[in-house]
């Protein structure tokens, strides 16, 4: 088998546009492009990233779905602008592995962090999640609401304290603000997942999908606490493609 994996974003030199005239500083069109490549693999591996300044154009994953349209083989999405469907795959068995209960609760909780980052991750998990045998809580700073596509079986709460407790895992994001797009609201330090958070818990296992910010998004204490399952669901990230790709290849054969 071979695969090609390649990372695109909105400014790279790809003329998208149907009917483009070519005569600015976009040298190849994504129908040929595609074609090319996919000459060379079975499968192509396609990591995007969003704007963060068109909502519209970024929720179309407009990228994705051009490659998926010319290509002659398999797409498969390494993170797209508007979700990251293996590392919730990967998120998903992690909780399987270490959950206690039939029914955990899971809490998805905004952190803070200096730069604006998409809302792939933590769309994709809210979806992951909404489809899991779980209680499921968001708890973030008001503004930074999800697109509701995301989050329709999620109990969505301001107050951090309330969305910890009891809970049985806590997977801390930073994401920007999807109504004021890519913006960044706030820089909040009370938002860091702190021991005394976690004390909130029902022994929580803290989960982050790497690579994570040192004393911003967690502390030290947690991070490398006893609790942490940070690097295991580092590793399921193999497992979680290796299942995907298995998928794929048997449907081609």
């Amino acid at each position: 088998m071979n695969c090609i994996v390649m990372n695109l974003n909105e400014g790279w030199n790809l003329e998208f546009e149907e009917g483009a005239v070519m005569n600015l500083d976009r040298q190849e069109h994504i129908r040929e492009a595609a074609a090319v490549i996919s000459q060379y693999a079975d499968i192509i591996g396609l990591r995007t990233f969003p704007s963060l300044t068109d909502r519209q154009k970024d929720y179309q994953d407009f990228i994705l779905h051009q490659l998926i349209q010319y290509a002659t083989v398999p797409v498969i999405s390494l993170e797209s602008a508007i979700r990251h469907p293996l590392q919730s795959l990967a998120d998903l068995l992690t909780i399987e592995e270490h959950k206690t209960v039939a029914r955990p609760k899971v809490v998805l909780s905004w952190a803070p962090h200096p730069r604006a980052l998409p809302q792939a991750v933590p769309n994709s998990f809210a979806e992951f999640m909404s489809n899991a045998k779980v209680d499921f809580v968001i708890t973030h700073p008001r503004g930074y609401e999800l697109a509701s596509e995301f989050t329709t079986r999620a109990t969505i709460t301001y107050n951090q304290d309330e969305a910890f407790e009891n809970a049985d895992f806590i997977y801390a994001k930073n994401w920007s603000s999807y109504q004021d797009y890519g913006k960044i609201l706030s820089q909040d330090p009370q938002w860091m997942i702190t021991p005394e958070k976690m004390a909130l818990t029902r022994h929580a296992k803290f989960m982050h999908c790497l690579p994570v910010r040192r004393n911003v998004i967690v502390s030290d204490a947690v991070l490398d606490g006893s609790d942490s399952i940070v690097i295991a669901q580092a590793n399921n990230r193999t497992y979680a493609a290796q299942a995907v790709l298995k998928r794929m290849l048997e449907g081609i054969v």
